[in-house]
């Protein structure tokens, strides 16, 4: 009898404690969905991660990026009737009007401006198919291998499309632009308006910048066919998340829950600091015989508590080396594992440079290690 109540309570347990890793999950009902560290690139929770799918205005975070990588804020944009003309979601440009392309960003990623996104492509590419090349050929370099563009705004085509997973990726690809970064986490805007007495107020539509602590961005976007989509991003302390749901009936809701979740439920820990040694590696003909190498950077993951036992450091560098060496060359890669999965990797450096032995010291030596090896 007591073995029976002994067993039902070790299944009880089992089926309770599963339960609980269960509920700490959030419950997400759009179509794919992704949350991503920004700093490590770890994913800490996703769904149908790689399901192409059509992604609207979130579109307009590569327009974005190309648009500051290849042009100068400062840029004088001449509208032309084409991008004035542009429909769905508006800045109300008109033809002849100029702008900046600084002021034409802010309309782009907080009002979601198509026809600032045809103005940003005709003046960066030359003509809206010209930016779209830029824009796929930005995409392989990111590693989004699954995703297309056929225009700079997200407006329906059946050639436009990426992946929680791309879309992730292309984000955390420019939220390093410390000028993307300013603009995306901008509440408000004001940018003039030709010929009115009045400016244009510009709005973000992301209301996570209101209702999330610590949420800095990105954009929002919808069509009949993408459905509601929101690329998101917060910071807390020393945490950078982003996230990404497509088809969402609720995407600020399950944003928050997807954020929510990456701060509750992990902890950044750094593995390895650019300042420690990780090795010593033998050095031939030099005026040293060995020689420190060193992360080329720190390396910092969240992870769970029950993770910190799970990680392992795989280092790749020769047996020896030979000089001359420089301050700042590569001698081999670091790696961190975790649960086999790669989660961080990193140059092998050093910090200082080794000259070759002078001829009569090297003889020295190379008999002095031949007697004693």
């Amino acid at each position: 009898m007591h073995k029976k109540i002994s067993i039902l309570l070790l299944i009880c347990f089992y089926l309770f404690t599963g339960l609980t890793y269960a509920s700490d999950l959030p419950n997400i009902e759009a179509s794919s969905c992704i949350l991503m560290d920004i700093d490590s690139g770890r994913i800490l929770y996703s769904k149908n991660i790689n399901e192409k799918r059509a992604m609207a205005s979130t579109t307009k975070i590569m327009t974005a990026i190309i648009a500051l990588e290849l042009g100068n804020i400062e840029d004088l944009v001449t509208i032309s009737e084409n991008s004035a003309g542009t429909e769905g979601s508006s800045i109300w440009l008109e033809s002849g009007e100029i702008l900046t392309l600084e002021e034409l960003l802010y309309g782009l990623m907080l009002n979601s401006g198509n026809d600032a996104a045809v103005a940003i492509a005709e003046h960066i590419g030359g003509s809206v198919e010209g930016f779209t090349k830029l824009m796929n050929d930005k995409a392989k370099e990111i590693g989004a291998v699954n995703t297309n563009f056929a225009n700079p705004h997200g407006l329906h085509d059946d050639k436009h499309y990426t992946t929680a997973y791309d879309l992730a990726l292309i984000t955390r690809y420019a939220l390093l632009n410390t000028d993307f970064k300013k603009i995306v986490s901008t509440t408000r805007k004001t940018i003039p308006w030709f010929g009115k007495e009045w400016d244009r107020q510009l709005y973000n539509r992301n209301k996570l910048l209101w209702q999330l602590e610590g949420a800095d961005g990105v954009k929002t976007g919808y069509t009949k066919k993408a459905g509601r989509c929101l690329v998101a991003s917060a910071t807390r302390n020393d945490q950078h998340l982003l996230s990404v749901v497509l088809s969402s009936p609720s995407i600020f809701e399950e944003s928050k829950r997807l954020l929510e979740y990456g701060f509750n439920n992990y902890t950044n820990h750094e593995i390895l600091k650019n300042e420690n040694p990780i090795k010593t590696v033998e050095i031939k003909g030099g005026d040293k015989n060995f020689i420190s190498i060193y992360p080329e950077r720190n390396i910092k993951i969240p992870i769970k508590d029950y993770e910190k036992d799970k990680i392992t450091i795989l280092i790749q560098t020769p047996d020896t080396v030979t000089a001359p060496l420089k301050k700042g060359q590569t001698i081999g890669t670091v790696k961190v594992m975790l649960n086999n999965d790669l989660v961080g990797i990193s140059p092998l450096i050093i910090k200082e440079d080794v000259n070759e032995q002078k001829n009569l010291y090297k003889l020295i030596n190379n008999i002095f290690l031949k007697l004693f090896k």
